[in-house]
């Protein structure tokens, strides 16, 4: 069987990955094998925090909509409830922005889950 050389692939696979670890700090970026691990890792983080980048946005939208809600002697739980009652079928991520960008329309909300 013949010898095969494999300098070029090599090279150009290491070279792809620490193109991918820039910006790491110290060994992470310059060493292949830290580079390696350390995107394994990155990888992984990356897997996992889009998963609780949802959870953490709904814990937002409720937060501000629990402000919102305050200011007419509501408490999130409450409206999130009569919301149910009243078939609005907004979700949180909707209903805070209209808190926010919207607050007099917002108001009519109220004024229709309060019926």
């Amino acid at each position: 069987m013949t010898r095969i050389k494999r300098g070029v692939t090599a090279s150009k696979r290491r070279k792809k990955v620490i193109k991918s670890a820039k910006g790491f700090l110290g060994a992470r970026s310059k060493k292949f094998r830290a580079a390696k691990e350390a995107l394994m890792k990155a990888g992984t983080y990356a897997y996992r925090d889009r998963k609780v980048k949802k959870r953490v946005m709904r814990r937002l939208w409720q937060t501000r909509l629990n402000a919102a809600v305050r200011k007419y002697d509501l408490s999130y739980s409450k409206f999130i409830h009569l919301c149910k009652e009243a078939k609005i079928e907004l979700d949180r991520k909707i209903l805070s922005e209209i808190a926010i960008k919207n607050p007099n329309i917002f108001e009519k909300i109220i004024e229709r889950v309060k019926k």
